[in-house]
């Protein structure tokens, strides 16, 4: 029984007597401290509810997936109830099907699997040191615990003093353990150590400074701990101690210890057959009696485990060097039937170089069910290899691996030690692009884009075009977040107009798009308008089009490739690139006006970018969610997420997330009167020495920029911006530049009339919103014109288009327009996107399609449950019943994908 803890106790006992209002807790502290003691306790007082396990194991962190695995073995009859793609991912996962599974797959595969299992009983989770958990089972621990606030489904987990974990980021409440009293020490002693004399109790007490695991051990040690400096801190002042008295054990018994501590596994069979090697003759399980009466070990159902985590690590390095080696040869030569496991072995054996060993492990990581467990492989295979050139051929493997992971450290880390190596120039190709991948090289100087160009063009010069355009594509997305001058981006063109592609490859495109969106607008465009019937083949391509779309202004064409990127990317369980497209949608469909599709796409994509660690593509989606509050007139909502997207751009200058910022603030302050702040924030985007400036992006925001000069006595200002931007208008047939450009016109001119008939007469199918608001313009100034008639019909038009879209202010100015022309409008009622919130809004729209709750889990990466629940929520906010009535409140969207 626990002694103490008794306020710690009680809240975790409420964490699991009410699931569905907190996700878990993660308990933090030292070692033997009690955090095992402490849930096993609240586990022992259970009743009612199903728990699952697993626990870290520091030898086999290596090993993709080990701890998942083992927390769900107890339900794997429930695997059947598992829907093909996630039942196969946990089939990777687990090593039945020798491919690599999607590890948000498999997270959401678990977590549906044991959604299914509360069903029935509410579920506690129990991972214990999960500082030891392998990469994979503890991001799909995170990964659940974000996603069962509403469930009945809690997750606790233990963790040392000072380790990192995923899941200090999940969601999860925090406990840390400190030490117990004086006097509940004393109550631990007087058990363990009853027959002790009271002066050895009071040393025991103070030796311990309250650590649980020190009170119960401690008696066992006094005489070892009496040869240890006092200065020594605890922890391994136990180990030494745990060390001294496997010392005293027989030597077969200390060689079978040994092997027990460096085996990767808990099966004794395995444990004696590696110590017979080692012996020189077949032993038993009596060869570890000494040890489990020495308190060291247990041996029970056919497998060895050790009583605390420090009583493995004090064997171990209890050991010589020799004498490790010697061990993990011989469960080597044990485990031949299980190829990953010999190799890793083989390779902690080695004591220098060893090519056959690193060929081993390149094989593991070939087979690895994890991008984590590959690095780790690739990273000792380095370290094994017999030449630099080898050596960093791995290094950089692992560093992909580790970019694909998301892990930014490991990457920097292992190209920083390719770099001291001599390399080949393809290789040194590689090493320059591989840390594109995180913020687009938002944080590094704009001379680095020039250094990329020159790598490009000497790589490119050496024949090796495809390394080329991977620097240049890494090059050209800097080109976006921060500006490098013309001379970089003409040196960057130059490159990739000697490339030998197609030129209609997609690479090529979105590259010419970052680089040059104004000088190769026209033909970008035209290549992108040729594929739009090959969209849904190939998210990667699909995704690069997307991109391109939006850099020349094309959103329309942004919206249809990056919507067919996004369910592809969703299907594969790619979170990393997901929030990529899903922001580059979401971007365009609010420039477009169709803010009931943006608004859960730029929700999705914040979390998932925050999810990921992807800090500036989380500051573009919060800076759309910020704009679409502006347009929908919630304008205490829109500054309080500008101002969160603000900080996230000024980190580093990232000019898309600011001059999106700039957008939603002039766009409220227009929506508020405040005509003068529209114009100040908006004309920033135009000023080069001001980050918000875009080279692009400010072409493509011309309409704002003219109602807000208009309405506060700016038209000369305005003309002058025009102006400067009238070579840019000859270049390109950006939609977007031209579509404002028609409208700035017409409301300059002195005879406007030809200029809205014009504007009106392009193709505005796609672009509602503008269509809206030259219908608004036109009938303002035809009702100045005193032809009250004919302006009641455009501004009878531009009130129903923006009523349609929801954009209020646009509403609002029809609607006074219209009774300044004699005519009257019938209240706008909220509809479903005012009652809903984005989340709520995005799962609608999916039932309203007609998709089942286990569907829409799928492709929002939530439990079956917490899609009812939300229903269950939405339902009522509607005044609906059923999915057919949805259906009816939300039409699908058949225009942008």
């Amino acid at each position: 029984m626990v002694v103490g803890r008794e306020s710690e106790l009680e809240e975790l006992r409420a964490l699991v007597d009410r699931p569905g209002e907190r996700a878990g807790v993660l308990v933090r502290g030292v070692a033997g401290i009690g955090k095992s003691a402490l849930v096993g306790e609240v586990v022992a007082g259970l009743a009612g509810v199903r728990v699952l396990r697993t626990v870290g194991v520091e030898r086999e962190r290596q090993y993709g997936y080990a701890g998942l695995q083992r927390l769900l073995y107890p339900v794997r009859r429930e695997f059947g109830r598992l829907v093909g793609r996630q039942s196969d991912a946990l089939a990777r996962a687990f090593g039945v099907v020798e491919e690599e599974p999607s590890g948000y797959l498999v997270g959401l595969a678990t977590l549906s699997l044991l959604s299914e299992v509360a069903e029935e009983w509410p579920v506690l989770v129990v991972a214990e040191d999960v500082q030891w958990l392998d990469e994979a089972s503890a991001e799909v621990l995170a990964f659940v615990a974000r996603r069962v606030a509403e469930e009945p489904i809690v997750v606790v987990a233990t963790v040392r003093d000072g380790a990192e974990t995923p899941l200090a980021d999940a969601g999860l409440g925090s406990m840390r353990l400190g030490p117990l009293t004086e006097d509940e020490a004393a109550v631990v002693v007087a058990r363990t150590a009853a027959d002790a004399p009271e002066a050895v109790r009071r040393r025991i007490v103070a030796e311990a400074h309250g650590n649980p695991l020190a009170l119960v051990e401690l008696p066992r040690a006094l005489g070892d701990l009496a040869e240890l400096p006092a200065t020594l801190p605890l922890t391994e002042r136990l180990e030494r101690a745990f060390g001294a008295r496997g010392a005293a054990l027989p030597a077969a018994t200390r060689t079978a210890l040994l092997v027990a501590a460096l085996a990767d596994g808990d099966s004794l069979a395995e444990i004696l057959s590696a110590t017979s090697g080692l012996v020189g003759e077949k032993v038993d399980a009596g060869i570890l009696t000494p040890a489990v009466d020495a308190g060291l070990l247990t041996v029970a159902s056919g497998t060895v485990a050790f009583r605390h985590p420090l009583m493995r690590s004090a064997s171990a390095a209890a050991a010589t060097a020799e004498e490790r080696a010697r061990a993990h040869r011989a469960l080597a030569d044990t485990l031949a039937d299980h190829p990953e496991r010999r190799a890793w072995h083989r390779a902690a054996a080695a004591t220098g170089p060893d090519e056959p060993a690193a060929r081993d492990l390149e094989d593991v990581a070939e087979r690895s069910r994890h991008r984590g467990a590959g690095v780790a492989a690739l990273e000792r295979a380095a370290d094994l290899s017999e030449s630099p050139t080898r050596r960093a051929d791995r290094l950089l493997r692992a560093a992909e691996l580790a970019v694909d992971a998301g892990r930014r450290a490991t990457a920097d880390r292992l190209v920083r030690a390719t770099r001291e190596l001599p390399t080949t120039p393809e290789q040194d190709a590689t090493a320059a692009w591989l840390l594109s991948g995180f913020d687009d090289g938002v944080r590094e100087s704009p001379s680095r884009i020039t250094e990329l160009a020159n790598l490009a063009a000497r790589i490119a010069a050496e024949r090796h075009p495809d390394a080329a355009l991977r620097i240049l594509w890494g090059a050209a997305m800097r080109c976006f977040w921060i500006e490098p001058g013309p001379d970089t981006r003409r040196a960057l063109l130059d490159v990739a107009d000697g490339l030998p592609f197609p030129e209609d490859d997609p690479r090529l495109v979105a590259v010419r798009a970052y680089v040059a969106p104004f000088e190769r607008g026209t033909s970008v465009i035209e290549h992108l308008r040729a594929r739009t019937a090959l969209t849904g083949r190939d998210p990667e391509v699909d995704r690069f089009c997307g991109s391109a779309a939006l850099q020349v202004g094309a959103f329309d064409l942004a919206a249809r490739f990056s919507g067919a990127a996004a369910p592809l990317f969703r299907d594969d369980g790619r979170l990393g690139l997901l929030p990529r497209a899903l922001s580059v949608r979401a971007w365009s469909l609010a420039r477009l006006g169709d803010l009931t599709a943006a608004a859960p796409a730029a929700a999705e994509a914040a979390d998932l970018a925050r999810e990921t660690g992807q800090p500036f593509m989380r500051g573009l989606a919060v800076a759309v969610q910020a704009e679409i509050a502006a347009l929908r007139g919630d304008y205490a909502r829109a500054a309080t997420l500008a101002d969160d997207a603000e900080r996230i751009g000024l980190a580093a200058g990232a000019r898309p997330v600011l001059a999106t910022v700039r957008l939603a603030r002039g766009l409220a302050a227009l929506g508020e009167g405040r005509y003068d702040d529209a114009f100040a924030d908006l004309r920033r985007l135009h000023d080069p020495r001001d980050p918000a400036h875009s080279p692009a992006l400010r072409a493509y925001f011309l309409g704002d920029l003219t109602d807000a000069a208009i309405r506060a006595g700016r038209a000369d200002a305005l003309r002058d911006l025009l102006d400067g931007l009238e070579p840019v208008v000859s270049t390109t047939s950006s939609p977007a530049l031209h579509i404002g450009w028609r409208y700035a016109r017409a409301l300059l001119a002195a005879d406007a009339e030809p200029h809205f008939t014009e504007a009106l007469a392009a193709d505005l199918t796609d672009w509602p919103a503008e269509r809206g608001r030259l219908h608004l313009a036109y009938g303002e100034w035809l009702r100045r014109q005193r032809r009250i008639v004919e302006s009641r019909t455009q501004l009878r038009t531009a009130r129903e288009v923006f009523d349609a879209l929801g954009i209020a202010a646009g509403s609002e100015r029809a609607r006074v327009e219209l009774r300044g022309a004699g005519e009257s409008s019938p209240n706008r009622d909220p509809d479903a996107r005012d009652r809903l919130t984005p989340h709520e809004l995005g799962i609608a729209r999916l039932a309203a399609q007609g998709l089942t709750n286990r569907e829409i889990g799928q492709r929002l990466y939530l439990s079956h449950r917490t899609v009812s629940t939300h229903l269950h929520r939405i339902f009522p906010k509607l005044g609906v019943s059923s999915r057919t009535d949805l259906a009816t409140l939300l039409p699908p969207d058949e225009t942008h994908g």
